[in-house]
């Protein structure tokens, strides 16, 4: 029994010198890139502990929600919406939750974990998670559009009737209606909730300027406040995680305050705007140069406005979408996964394998999901060269 504690104590030893000989390795190298100016990646550090295994993911994934598929990340798991309904797969392909139900034209949208599916110009809507539908609603008129915020609670936008060019309805995340308002003049496109649920924003268009409306007590129908905003469109709008609104137009991203007073985060008149997308902390544009066939730039911002990545772009831009911190792009030459600075990633399949996509979605597992009327096929990233 003795004998046995002297090999145990020198594996002890062994395992604390070994630590030790490790964490001055990881402060030295810290130490260097800090002098030298370089950024820090302990990546391959942590991949040091890990079991070696990456996460079994699917290199196609198979839908059958019919026609139209749209598609959204739940972290984890991967939503469509197509003309028969709603299918959710996990990582490694298996359905997780299926939901059929007739669908026109077929949109979804995705926050933290949950999806908001739904029929623009039909009345069908499904809020669901990776396991179960929350909630199912069919609305007494056509659906505009539908959003979905931070905490579940969910906003969806109809055709107004009976004189009224609109209403937004507010459901929490439970699917129970908590509040709506409708709208005598300016026809409604859109509507955000802030993430608190406290504050509803709504996009509306006057025969006189592009408009968005407060309402920052959802117990009143009056509004508190309103942003105008002559001569231009605004495209769409959004709360970011300090629920500050966003608006894109087609000159310039605009944040209002709930007192709907304006400032411009970045202005890009002097250019067309070919996409956009935004994440929790970036936003990304593609723009062209008028004039001058695809030739542009494809920019990232951070939520301040301040330009953190450019490339030249020559191509003609087929999508665009942002998630998980990363940045995919699909264009008439192939496709691309950027970081946020726009450091590219090089795919881990080849570019003639998902011909015939027209949508590009990253994921928060650092991949990509390429999709087409017949393909979904994910796109593995590796880290950035160099």
């Amino acid at each position: 029994m003795v004998g046995d504690e002297k090999p145990k104590k020198k594996k002890h030893r062994l395992i604390r010198i070994t630590g030790s000989i490790l964490s001055l390795a990881v402060l030295t190298y810290i130490a260097v890139m800090l002098i030298t100016g370089r950024g820090v990646d302990i990546t391959w550090f942590l991949d040091l502990f890990s079991s070696g295994e990456p996460a079994v993911m699917a290199s196609e994934y198979n839908f059958d929600v019919g026609r139209d598929r749209v598609f959204a990340d739940l972290g984890g798991s991967l939503a469509a919406a197509g003309s028969l309904g709603v299918q959710v797969l996990d990582i490694e392909g298996d359905e997780t939750l299926r939901d059929p139900f007739r669908m026109s034209n077929p949109a979804i949208k995705a926050m933290k974990g949950r999806a908001i599916a739904f029929d623009i110009g039909g009345t069908a809507i499904s809020v669901f998670n990776n396991s179960q539908v929350i909630a199912s609603i069919e609305t007494d008129n056509i659906i505009i559009s539908a959003s979905i915020n931070r905490n579940g609670w969910f906003c969806v936008c109809t055709q107004g009737s009976r004189g009224y060019k609109g209403f937004a309805t507010v459901y929490n995340s439970k699917g129970n209606e908590k509040y709506c308002v409708s709208l005598s003049s300016g026809y409604i496109l859109s509507a955000a909730l802030s993430p608190d649920n406290s504050s509803l924003a709504v996009l509306n268009l006057t025969d006189d300027c592009s408009r968005i409306t407060f309402y920052n007590d959802l117990s009143n129908e009056s509004a508190d406040s309103t942003f105008d905003l002559p001569g231009n469109l605004v495209l769409d709008i959004w709360y970011t995680d300090d629920s500050n609104l966003v608006a894109i137009s087609r000159q310039a991203l605009i944040t209002v305050n709930k007192d709907g007073l304006g400032s411009e985060l970045f202005n890009f008149s002097g250019k067309r705007l070919g996409a956009y997308t935004y994440d929790d902390s970036f936003y990304a544009l593609h723009l062209y140069d008028y004039g001058i066939g695809f030739r542009g730039q494809l920019i990232t911002l951070d939520i301040e406005g301040n330009i953190i990545g450019e490339v030249s772009t020559d191509q003609e831009l087929i999508s665009m979408s942002s998630g998980g911190g990363n940045l995919a792009v699909l264009s008439t030459n192939g496709f691309n996964i950027y970081s946020s600075k726009l450091e590219v990633y090089p795919p881990s399949v080849e570019r003639a394998s998902i011909s015939g996509a027209t949508r590009i979605l990253p994921l928060e597992s650092g991949a990509a999901l390429a999709v087409g009327e017949h393909l979904a096929v994910t796109l593995q990233r590796a880290r950035p060269e160099g």
